[in-house]
């Protein structure tokens, strides 16, 4: 480690609620920290470097050695003030975005070795970070995980995350509190049933008159309903009236028949009448003559 104009120290930071290290400097070449000491080496094989960062907005770099199987010494530097990559033989120097607040960088070594040198990786030597920004973790893993995946402590929580996980937290013991008080809580009783309701009793049809009958119209309805349907005996036509106005109508005919042949009847009985006292005046006038 190395510090000049700046600090080095462990903090808590509030949006991971977590213990963090500050890498802070107005110069960053000046102000790192470096692993293993002085000579020593990592010896790590595994592909993937995973760096958990905070972004300070302030310029920020890092280096990583490592070993190919040419037996040769390659350093990446990575930094967010450079906007362009360039390769040398033995130092790669690559530009890198971060966004604001906390970053996972993953950092896939064997592949950048194979694109940048054409050769294999054999291991990570040194790993040194320098100003300015916050650091939560290191490691180095043989494929990509998930965060699901991950331990407690290798896990990035950003705030939003954390505050629904503890929505979701408050609803779990929300449930189990509803669970637990429908478990004690006794059935309610059951609902009486509603009484049937009775029957409405049908209403009464309700005659109506037609309008703007004419008196002949009344009467012919009148008669008819008031009239007595003849019986076998009074029946001498084969067939037989088949409605009650046809009825009507022959009986009508019937009466005027008899009233036109008892009229007559008595008019020959007046004239008999009136003929026997002139044959009485005859006969007596023969008497007198006599």
């Amino acid at each position: 480690m190395q510090v000049q104009n700046g600090h080095v120290k462990r903090l808590t930071d509030n949006e991971v609620n977590s213990i963090v290290l500050e890498i802070v400097s107005t110069n960053v070449a000046t102000t790192y920290i470096t692993c293993p000491r002085r000579n020593q080496v990592l010896g790590i094989k595994l592909p993937f470097l995973v760096m958990i960062v905070k972004n300070l907005k302030r310029y920020f770099s890092f280096e990583i050695t490592i070993l190919d199987d040419k037996n040769m010494r390659r350093r990446f530097r990575i930094s967010n003030f450079q906007s362009t990559t360039k390769i040398k033989p033995f130092c790669t120097t690559m530009p890198i975005g971060l966004s604001g607040g906390w970053n996972q960088i993953q950092f896939n070594l064997a592949d950048f070795t194979k694109r940048a040198y054409g050769t294999q990786f054999i291991e990570t030597l040194r790993v040194q970070v320098h100003a300015n920004a916050r650091l939560r973790r290191i490691y180095f893993c043989e494929r990509l995980y998930t965060e699901e995946e991950l331990p407690q402590d290798y896990k990035l929580y950003l705030p939003l995350e954390r505050n629904q996980k503890k929505v979701k937290e408050s609803k779990k013991v929300e449930k189990s509190v509803d669970n637990v008080s429908r478990a004690t809580a006794p059935p309610p009783p059951p609902t009486p049933p509603k009484p049937p309701t009775p029957p409405k009793p049908p209403t009464p049809p309700v005659e109506v008159e037609p309008l703007n009958t004419s008196p002949k119209e009344q009467i012919s309805r009148n008669v008819s309903e008031h009239t007595v349907p003849p019986t076998l005996t009074d029946i001498t036509d084969e067939n037989p009236p088949s409605t009650n106005e046809e009825h009507f109508e022959m009986n009508g005919e019937k009466d005027m028949a008899d009233a036109t042949r008892a009229e007559e009847e008595k008019e020959e009985l007046v004239e008999d009448d009136l003929a026997k006292p002139e044959e009485e005046s005859q006969h007596d006038d023969d008497l007198e003559k006599i």
